[in-house]
């Protein structure tokens, strides 16, 4: 388990408008701007946080790479609803139960508007 996850973003507003828009979805809290200029979200006692790329390129998203937070299956729900409004893309199938490796799993898929994947899940 990580107990934190960072991903860049190239506009920090509106990466705050949209990760704020998804957090309060499921009752989250607004995200608050560390000292070092970060935007950090909490949740189920681990941080998410949205930063500029340390290095000065340009942000990109992981080739592969998903972000999951655990929550219920209706907050998944409102948290995909309310990522589309606020400019994310809804991918892959619309939410709902899968059954993968003999376990049944809730999930629901995003991008960021900076092309990050985001999974809503929960474990039946």
């Amino acid at each position: 388990m990580f107990s934190h996850m960072m991903v860049g973003s190239n506009d920090l507003e509106r990466s705050k408008k949209f990760y704020d828009a998804t957090f309060a979805a499921f009752g989250g809290p607004e995200g608050i701007v560390d000292p070092k200029g970060r935007l950090v979200y909490r949740h189920n006692g681990a941080a998410f946080l949205v930063t500029r790329p340390i290095d000065g390129e340009p942000a990109g998203c992981g080739n592969g790479m998903t972000i999951g937070f655990a929550m219920t299956p209706e907050q998944a729900d409102a948290w995909w609803k309310a990522g589309q409004e606020a400019g994310g893309t809804a991918i892959e199938d619309p939410p709902g139960v899968r059954e993968t490796a003999g376990m049944k799993l809730y999930l629901a898929y995003l991008r960021d508007p900076d092309g990050n994947k985001l999974c809503a899940l929960h474990r039946m």
